[in-house]
C-alpha cells in the first residue's frame, strides 16, 4: 500500500499541461476484426499504416482514408508484443516490439520493414533492466528513441548508444526522462492512472513537432532544430482525447493533423486540425524564451504554484487495480 500513498502524493504536487481548446473529429471507423487491437499508426497524407499490439507474426495494414484495408504487409517474424510504428521519409517502417507488461524481457527490438514488406531485426538491451516501453519516436536523422511506461509518470527516454546491428544486440543508453501529471481527461481502461501513462509516440514528417500520448490526452512538442531530447524538456501543449476505449495510436498527417486511435473494432480515428502547428507555435525565440502564445508550464498556474487536479483524489484509488489489470490481460505484452 506504500506506493498508493506515493502515487496519490505525486498527483497532489503535480498538475497538467494546460489544454489547447481543440476537439477532435472523427476521419473513419476501424470495422476491419483484423484490427482489433490497434497499437500503431503512421500516415503518409493518402494512406494510413497501421498495427495490433502483440501478435504471432509481423503484419503492418495498409488503410485507405476511410479506415479500408487495401492490403496487408507481412512477415513470418514472430514478434513478442509490437507495440508502436514510425515511419522514416524513404518508406521503411519500424515497429517498435517492446512491449514487456512482465518485466521479464532480456532483450527487446526494432523490426526495420522495407516498402516491400521484408523484416530486418534489430535487438536491444537496457543498460539498466526491464523496461515496459509502448512509445517510439524516430527524428529526422532516423535515430530512435524509446519512451517507457511507468505508472508513476515520469517516463524514461532511451535510444541507442551506436548504430543498430542485426540482430544484434545493441546496447541502449538512457538519455532523459519525461514527467507526465494525471488530468481530468476521461478515458482509457484504469481510470486515472492511465492519464500519465505513455502509450505511444509520433513525430511530424520534417521532425520538428514529436507527440506522446496516454490513454487520455497526447503532448506535443515543439522540435524546430529536430532535437527530440531538447524537445521533452519544453513545455507541452496538451490536446485531451477524450472517451478513447483504450488509446495507443497516434500519428501526424504530413500537414500536420494529428491522428488517433484506440483498439477495439468499431473504433474511430480522430483527428485534431492544425495540431502540429499549435505546438510550433510554442517553440523558444532565440533568446529562449517561449514564443508569444505559448502554453504555460506543466504544474503550474502560470505563477509557480502547484495545481490540484481532481484526478489527484481519484488515482490512490484507481491504482490498485493496475497491477490486477496487467495481470489479466491476455496478450504477451
Amino acid at each position: 500500500m506504500r506506493w498508493l500513498v506515493v502515487l496519490a502524493f505525486l498527483a497532489v504536487l503535480s498538475g497538467p499541461a494546460p489544454a489547447w481548446a481543440a476537439s477532435p473529429e472523427t476521419l473513419c471507423t476501424v470495422g476491419d476484426s483484423r484490427i482489433g487491437e490497434l497499437s500503431g499508426l503512421v500516415s503518409d497524407g493518402s494512406k494510413l499504416y497501421a498495427i495490433n499490439d502483440g501478435g504471432s507474426k509481423v503484419q503492418v495494414f495498409v488503410l485507405g482514408r476511410d479506415c479500408k484495408v487495401q492490403k496487408v504487409l507481412t512477415d513470418r517474424t514472430d514478434p513478442f508484443d509490437v507495440e508502436d510504428l514510425a515511419r522514416t521519409p524513404d518508406g521503411t517502417l519500424w515497429l517498435s516490439d517492446t512491449g514487456d507488461n512482465q518485466k521479464g524481457r532480456l532483450t527487446v527490438a526494432l523490426l526495420e520493414m522495407s516498402p516491400q514488406g521484408r523484416v530486418t531485426l534489430h535487438r536491444l538491451t537496457y543498460p539498466d533492466g526491464q523496461h515496459d516501453t509502448e512509445a517510439l519516436i524516430m527524428d529526422k536523422t532516423g535515430t530512435p528513441y524509446l519512451i517507457t511506461k511507468d505508472i508513476l509518470g515520469e517516463a524514461r527516454v532511451y535510444r541507442p548508444s551506436g548504430p543498430l546491428a542485426s540482430p544484434g544486440p545493441t546496447n541502449l543508453e538512457k538519455v532523459g526522462t519525461v514527467k507526465i501529471a494525471t488530468t481530468d481527461t476521461q478515458g482509457g481502461p484504469v481510470g486515472s492512472i492511465g492519464s500519465v501513462l505513455v502509450t505511444g509516440g509520433a513525430s511530424t514528417a520534417d521532425g520538428t513537432v514529436i507527440a506522446l500520448r496516454t490513454y487520455t490526452d497526447a503532448y506535443l512538442y515543439a522540435a524546430p532544430d529536430g532535437d527530440v531530447l531538447a524537445a521533452l524538456q519544453r513545455n507541452p501543449v496538451r490536446i485531451p482525447l477524450p472517451g478513447e476505449k483504450q488509446g495507443e495510436a497516434i500519428a501526424f498527417d504530413p500537414d500536420g493533423t494529428l491522428l488517433s486511435g484506440s483498439e477495439g473494432v468499431g473504433e474511430p480515428i480522430r483527428a485534431v486540425r492544425g495540431a502540429a502547428a499549435s505546438a510550433a507555435s510554442a517553440a523558444p525565440s532565440p533568446d529562449g524564451k517561449p514564443a508569444a502564445g505559448a502554453s504555460g508550464a506543466s504544474g503550474s498556474d502560470g505563477g509557480g504554484v502547484p495545481v490540484l487536479p481532481a484526478a489527484g483524489i481519484a488515482i490512490a484509488v484507481v491504482g490498485l487495480g493496475w497491477f490486477g489489470f496487467t495481470r489479466l490481460r491476455r496478450r504477451r505484452g
